[in-house]
């Protein structure tokens, strides 16, 4: 070997250990809540390796699927251990800790669009709260993503508040049953899992699932021919949140840069979903066995005002669920959202 293969081979040696040695000062594990084949997960993972490109190879982030270590509901207590260094998650799973996060995590009935939310939390004192309610439990909120407007399943058309009345509807616990009940509706308490079987067994006549998109590719609107969309209730906050001391103990170029990311993240994952959700709505309409149905302005202005009183009383819950309260309507108040 000459002298320049020499140099060439040691100076080449010496910055991958180097990297090598950064890299292992900065290589955090991170649980999403939401399955390995999920699209939502392939996006979050995408996330992750644009993060390692943009620091040179400082941060690696390992992303684990939704119960790898944890609970999709108790994520930000292994954060609080030190077992997990983070987590992207739907922020509504910890309203058991306290209401408030079940509000500000989905507000429902309060968003019309993706950019409504995305644009409270960047810039209508979102953020600061959520560092705020994240901080005894020793969590850094990087920041926040949603994924879109979530689509009904229904086996009976739903064109107005009116139809929801006795409607047997699969919900999540707390504030969106709250609602859902409010407006006149039977809610069920039934597992994911368990919403296509629900559905085709005639268990539900409804549900609250997820987006246009995946329950177009789940098969649900084969089953539940009358799908609501564009939605008009749920808008989950997804948030990107770490160990706070870690957070304290990383350099200001890559605190910068993981919250840039975390605002990219959130144009990427809302963009890819809602192109997903335009392919998925023309094949349905192209399906004569698949009836649309796009409630009024009206109508939705109706499911808000409803949901508003509901809002209001999921605030009684605690001192931190009152503020969120505050904070929210206050914000779509000054911008003429309600």
């Amino acid at each position: 070997m000459n002298k320049f293969s020499t140099t060439l081979l040691t100076a080449t040696m010496a910055g991958i250990l180097s990297t090598s040695a950064i890299a292992a000062d900065y290589k955090f594990k991170f649980q999403s809540s939401d399955p390995a084949g999920d699209k939502n997960f392939q996006v979050q993972k995408e996330w992750t390796q644009r993060v390692e490109e943009m620091t040179g190879g400082r941060v690696q982030i390992d992303l684990l699927p939704v119960g790898s270590i944890f609970k999709h509901t108790e994520t930000l207590d292994g954060i609080k251990m030190g077992i997990l260094d983070g987590h992207i998650t739907a922020t509504e799973f910890f309203s058991g800790k306290d209401p408030a996060f079940g509000l500000i995590g989905n507000t429902v009935g309060a968003w019309s669009n993706t950019q409504q939310l995305l644009q409270y939390v960047n810039y209508g004192g979102g953020y600061e709260l959520m560092n705020e309610l994240y901080a005894p439990y020793g969590v850094k909120f990087i920041g926040g993503s949603t994924t879109g407007v979530e689509s009904l399943v229904s086996r009976v058309p739903l064109d107005s508040v009116a139809d929801l009345k006795g409607l047997k509807l699969r919900a999540p616990e707390g504030l969106v049953q709250r609602v859902f009940a409010a407006a006149g509706a039977a809610p069920v308490n039934l597992p994911g899992s368990e919403v296509f079987t629900g559905l085709s067994k005639g268990v539900i006549d409804a549900a609250d699932y997820t987006v246009f998109s995946t329950n177009q590719k789940a098969g649900m609107n084969d089953i539940a021919t009358h799908p609501v969309q564009p939605g008009f209730h749920s808008l989950p906050l997804i948030d990107i949140s770490m160990n706070k001391k870690k957070w304290d103990a990383l350099p200001a170029d890559i605190q910068a840069i993981l919250t840039v990311s975390v605002r990219d993240f959130s144009e990427d994952m809302t963009t890819q979903l809602r192109i997903a959700d335009q392919a998925a709505v023309k094949a349905a309409k192209a399906d004569p066995n698949i009836t649309i149905h796009d409630w009024s302005a009206e109508e939705r202005k109706k499911f808000r005002e409803i949901a508003r009183t509901q809002w209001a009383e999921f605030a009684k819950g605690s001192a931190n669920a009152q503020k969120v309260y505050d904070s929210i309507t206050k914000y779509l108040e000054e911008n003429d959202l309600l």
